[in-house]
């Protein structure tokens, strides 16, 4: 069975500029690019483009690619790969994983299995609509062994930890993550997460943080992040670059001079970014690393899912404590004590920032989504590469289009050395995404986050089509990407 993308304009994820021309699938790969001959079926691509289908590095759908296996928050959005187990949670050991997936999946019943291993062979047997790529994850690792001790590992204990680590490497996973102000991982010291990914060395797997700190000690973070991966040896990936609060913009210029000197001397250090001026995170890490104290803080931390009072989901804390009468911790405690697995949006970043850090060239594409779909989700979710496009490459000009295709592609796999992914090639694996120049854009709001972006007119994934003339196929041929060691 073959098909034919005709006369569209191809950006081939290198960053090089388009040309018109067919795009030939044959099977699971890519046949043919430029002048193609006959073929079993044809779309008509003029005033389209087409371009690998988007990486997206940064998400947490672990357990959303079991329970939501048709993945159309993403395939919609042109992503055809998922790189789960960021921000050190991870998708084993099992029994500490279930117990963090009920954060974002409270009313969903995990499936057995054994580590990572079984993890990917589980996606194996039931395979979702897009391929899955996973690092291993450093808290859920952690607080296997050692639970929510707030101390130094024991000998034995970092062992066992060690253990974990190379069961996940063995298994095939990308990488590390650690996510450092999250319990448990926010009790670890730095030597302890030297040692760990100290076993990542001879791999080419890589290591990845949500650093210790994104507000008045970015610097300190990522000169910590960046010292790891000197004295291991291992590629680094700063997960969501930026700087919170309002005191603190600005500060991202230092940072990345701090990965320019880095990359100058030789180390592989690498960033991603979502395209948005607010984050989202769990309301008891706000608390833990008392990320507002005041009334102007608390009215940019807005509720996004609260599964035992979704009454309170879209209001801010401030807002919560007016009407309680409390002061905003107060408000706060009481949320997080009604229900501890809280996710709230924060606003907290600026447009100068986003732009500055998205222009760098460490930086590719993550959403960082959280696939909390019953509720309502940061809208990065659904539409952060059509954002991308659409908004800052079309219309404001921060990167060329060839360029932001590229740090959603190309970069992307190379970075965290998917095989034959990532670029429009004879003999690559046919993830494609066929799409609206002109047109495309984000729609969600934070008001209204479930929506699509338009523009996406078609997307493959393993030459399978997912989405056609923008509406979901019910197609589930992705696969469980494993680590290759050259």
């Amino acid at each position: 069975m073959t098909l034919a993308i005709r006369n569209a304009l191809i950006f081939d994820g290198t960053g090089s500029e388009p040309s018109v021309g067919d795009v030939l699938i044959d099977a699971d790969r890519i046949g043919a690019v430029g002048g193609v001959g006959p073929a079993d079926e044809e779309i008509d691509g003029t005033g389209l483009a087409v371009a690998p289908g988007f990486i997206d590095v940064h998400t947490h759908d672990d357990f959303a690619a079991l329970f939501h296996r048709d993945m159309t928050f993403k395939s919609r959005g042109g992503v055809t790969t998922c790189i789960v187990g960021n921000c050190g949670f991870g998708a084993a050991p099992w029994d500490a994983a279930s117990v963090m997936a009920q954060s974002i999946h409270p009313k969903a019943e995990m499936p057995r299995y054994d580590g990572y291993a079984g993890y990917l062979a589980a996606l194996e047997a039931n395979p979702p609509g897009v391929n899955i790529g996973v690092l291993a994850g450093h808290g859920t690792i952690r607080m296997a062994v050692m639970g929510t001790e707030r101390r130094a590992p024991t000998d034995v204990e970092m062992a066992e930890m060690h253990e974990i680590v190379v069961e996940a490497l063995d298994a095939g996973v990308l990488g590390l993550s650690t996510g450092l102000i999250y319990e448990p991982g926010r009790h670890a010291q730095t030597e302890e997460i030297i040692e760990l990914t100290s076993a990542l060395q001879g791999t080419t797997a890589l290591y990845a943080s949500h650093m210790r700190n994104e507000a008045e000690d970015l610097l300190a973070a990522v000169r910590e992040t960046i010292r790891i991966g000197a004295e291991t040896g291992v590629p680094v990936q700063i997960s969501h670059h930026k700087a919170t609060g309002r005191a603190n913009w600005g500060l991202v210029r230092e940072s990345l001079a701090l990965i320019d000197d880095a990359r100058a001397s030789g180390q592989v250090v690498n960033a991603d970014q979502y395209p948005y001026t607010a984050g989202s995170t769990l309301l008891r890490a706000v608390m833990q690393n008392k990320m507002f104290d005041d009334e102007d803080g608390a009215d940019g931390v807005v509720v996004a899912s609260c599964a035992a009072r979704p009454e309170w989901e879209g209001r801010s804390i401030a807002d919560l404590a007016a009407e309680w009468e409390v002061e905003p911790v107060a408000a706060a405690r009481r949320v997080v004590d009604e229900d501890g697995s809280t996710f709230v949006v924060i606003h907290s970043m600026c447009e100068p920032d986003v732009e500055l850090v998205m222009a760098h060239p460490s930086t590719m594409v993550g959403s960082d989504g959280l696939p909390t779909l019953d509720a309502r989700p940061h809208p990065r979710l659904y539409n952060t590469f059509a954002r991308v496009l659409g908004l800052y490459s079309r219309e404001r000009g921060v990167l060329s289009m060839a360029e932001a295709v590229r740090r959603m592609t190309g970069y992307s796999a190379d970075t965290f050395g998917l095989v034959d992914r990532g670029y429009v090639r004879r003999g690559g694996f046919a993830d494609l995404v066929v799409f609206d120049p002109a047109g495309v854009i984000d729609q969600g709001t934070f008001d209204d986050p479930n929506q699509y972006p338009i523009g996406i007119q078609h997307v493959f994934v393993n030459g399978v089509e997912v989405v056609r003339d923008d509406v979901p196929t019910g197609a589930l041929p992705g696969r469980a990407l494993r680590r290759v060691d050259t």
